[in-house]
């Protein structure tokens, strides 16, 4: 790339790094890649922005003096925590470091906060919350500062250190830890929120909360620290889109002031090539240090343990090359997959064929799912507008914290917020009903309404468990109703086709997060037998209602003329009477 040198803005650090990589020394992955070029093309090119020179030597030298060496990797980042405009605001108020496991993130935060309250930074009221999903995680960098500090005398003349926080004394800025629970929000004037673990968040609530008071110190941030995890559509893959909106040029900086620093492998097969683990783990660039060869040995070792204990393999390539990967062996198909039923379909189209009516109905405490399945070509449509769900309220409260205040949050200890109920509700998704059972009368209803629009609904499938219940009512209101005696059995029959039909992306639901959540949910059991089963990867929170009902229309789509009414009607026309 052919830069205008009399409009760039460059630091000695950010040049040493890319240097590197351009000339071999390093190996990136394609997100790193990408963030090059972005910074060179829309960021470093802009009129009016400059380095800080003196915050950068400043948290460096404090950094090696109390710390650790930082390696070039992290000198490259900081330079981009000190990156301002002209008039004196952040160029990136957010930074999103996604790492794999042992990258070396947790230490990098303590120095952060650290020098964040101190009188070298200079700012004052500067306070600096880190918060996890856990108590034993928030405290690892609290208590990594507590200590770093109590073991040196110089550290102590400018640090009031203390078991619940931490005060630089000169710019009376304070350091804290906070568990995720955002109803225990206490109120800091934050200058800075340090999100750990942002791969455990379902959706955005806990960030809302902790940097609503963002705003009312200079220079506020937030950083997103996380390595990948097993929930999907969550918080961590909406930052992981937003900044590739970024990296593709698709959103302007002045718009949007997040720096992705994003590491991982670009391939599976990337991870039986040793010199490819840098592309996750910056540590692991040449030259490696103390620390990051003794990582090195440990994650080789327990890369050679997959031959004997293959079980660990999602967990290894997950973690420790931070590439989500699905188990198809327990999961029906890979998250994007999952992601590609989100597709368009033509609704007045569908009109014209028939369908099948199915639906899931375990359980009479908690969900039903309700939808109508469509083939066409092939492809096989549960659309969004033709599914819906009815969840009991006091299950919602359970285990959703459905009724809770917005404002109080739902992640508690056993309220952990598996799925969100209530946005779901608002976009017309599901309804929450006030009883403690379901009524089979708002099921038959639902599919009696779906009629009187004119959806041609050829038959009404579901399993055994509950259709001695539903089969009476749905054939007074004139539908032919087909019960799956042995879902079990069924389940193996149609494994295959399922997950061919998932691989060739050939499900269709549309924008649908409940659906993906559903099928999400499902855990494949191989029996003895070599037939696969499909059951729920958490027995109460995680419900497979959706999937089962889409599952239970595949088995009945075998009754269904792959051709429209206006085929038929041509068909006829072709015929002299």
């Amino acid at each position: 790339m052919t830069l205008n040198v009399l409009n760039y803005t460059s630091h000695k650090y950010v040049n040493e790094y890319i240097q590197s990589w351009r000339s071999g020394k390093i190996i990136l992955n394609i997100d790193r890649i990408k963030l090059i070029e972005w910074l060179e093309r829309d960021v470093l090119t802009m009129d009016g922005i400059y380095f800080d020179d003196e915050q950068i030597e400043n948290y460096i030298t404090f950094t090696e003096k109390y710390y650790f060496p930082l390696t070039p990797s992290q000198k490259f980042k900081v330079c981009f925590i000190f990156l301002f405009y002209d008039d004196d605001t952040l160029v990136f108020n957010e930074h999103f470091h996604y790492e794999a496991r042992g990258a070396g993130k947790t230490g990098f935060i303590s120095t952060l906060a650290n020098y964040f309250i101190s009188d070298l930074h200079g700012v004052n009221f500067y306070n600096v919350s880190v918060v996890a999903n856990s108590e034993k995680q928030a405290k690892m960098s609290f208590t990594e500062v507590y200590n770093t500090i109590d073991m040196d005398d110089n550290l102590k003349e400018h640090f009031d250190h203390k078991k619940a926080q931490i005060e630089g004394r000169e710019t009376r800025s304070i350091f804290q830890f906070h568990t995720s629970n955002a109803g225990t929000k206490d109120g800091l004037r934050d200058g800075c929120v340090i999100f750990e673990e942002v791969h455990r968040y379902e959706d955005s609530e806990v960030v809302d909360v902790f940097t609503s008071g963002l705003g009312k110190v200079i220079y506020d941030r937030v950083f997103y620290i996380g390595t990948d995890g097993f929930i999907r559509d969550g918080y961590i893959d909406r930052l992981k889109e937003r900044s590739k909106n970024l990296l593709e040029g698709h959103v302007d900086v002045r718009e949007d002031g997040l720096f992705p620093f994003m590491c991982a492998l670009d391939d599976e097969d990337e991870m039986h090539d040793f010199d490819m683990w840098q592309k996750a783990n910056p540590q692991f660039h040449e030259p490696m240090s103390v620390y990051a060869e003794n990582l090195f040995r440990r994650v080789k070792k327990e890369y050679l343990k997959l031959e004997h204990e293959p079980s660990g393999f999602e967990e290894f390539i997950t973690k420790r090359m931070n590439l989500p990967k699905v188990d198809l062996e327990k999961s029906v198909t890979s998250w994007e997959k999952i992601k590609a039923t989100n597709q368009p379909y033509d609704l007045e189209e569908l009109k014209r064929r028939e369908c099948i009516g199915c639906l899931d109905y375990a359980s009479v405490r908690d969900f039903v799912a309700m939808g109508l399945l469509f083939m066409k070509e092939d492809k096989y449509y549960v659309p969004k507008e033709l599914t819906h769900s009815y969840v009991c309220k006091p299950f919602a409260d359970k285990h959703y914290a459905y009724s809770r205040p917005k404002a109080e949050g739902n992640n508690k200890k056993d309220h952990r917020k598996f799925a969100p109920i209530r946005e779901w509700e608002d976009d017309g998704l599901l309804s929450v009903i006030d009883k403690e059972t379901m009524d089979p009368y708002m099921v038959v209803d639902w599919f009696v309404q779906r009629r009187d629009e004119g959806w041609n609904i050829k038959k009404v499938i579901g399993d055994n468990y509950r259709m001695e219940i539903l089969k009476p009512l749905f054939e007074t209101e004139g539908f032919e109703v087909e019960v799956i005696r042995n879902p079990d059995a069924a389940s193996g029959l149609l494994a295959p086709k399922i997950e061919v039909s998932f691989s060739e992306e050939r499900v269709i639901f549309g924008d649908n997060p409940l659906m993906r959540w559903y099928t999400n949910n499902v855990f494949v059991k191989r029996l003895p037998n070599g037939n696969k089963v499909y059951r729920k990867k958490e027995a109460v929170k995680r419900k497979t209602d959706g999937f089962m009902m889409f599952l239970y229309g595949m088995w009945a789509s075998r009754d269904l003329e792959d051709e429209s009414v206006d085929d038929v009607l041509d068909f006829l026309d072709s015929f002299e009477f």
